[in-house]
């Protein structure tokens, strides 16, 4: 089973290339005005759509969970090695969990993060994950 997220983006070419560093993978299938990348390492069909405007985020942000610390530290590492700024935010209180999680944005503005949840707790707090 895939999660299927589908992006409208401004710029094919440029936002093809801020995921294949994101994904550290090729796109299976390029098409004129449309881009497809498949992934394993999390299970997601993952399809970009070039349109003449992208107006508005609706989506308030997307995010890989990760199974430990060290592998927030490794994507981290990886992607500031590709020239991603990556905004870290370690023992953080957000959507009812202490996370430690770093963050990048996408040529259209959508917020992507990889994070390690510690525990659960009982306050949401109002951090970008949270915000709405």
């Amino acid at each position: 089973m895939n999660v299927h997220i589908g992006l409208n983006v401004k710029n094919l070419e440029e936002s093809k290339e801020f995921y294949r560093k994101f994904f550290s993978m090729d796109p299976v299938k390029v098409k004129e005005g449309y881009v497809k990348f498949l992934t394993s390492e999390p299970n997601l069909n993952l399809t970009l759509t070039e349109v003449d405007r992208v107006e508005g985020n609706t989506i308030n942000h997307l995010g890989v969970q990760v199974n430990s610390k060290e592998d927030v530290s490794l994507h981290k590492e990886r992607l500031e090695k590709e020239g991603f700024f990556a905004k870290e935010e370690l023992n953080t209180t957000c959507c009812y969990a202490i996370q430690d999680k770093f963050w990048v944005t996408d040529p259209d503005g959508n917020e992507w993060e990889y994070f390690y949840t510690k525990q659960d707790v009982d306050t949401k707090d109002g951090s970008p994950c949270c915000a709405s």
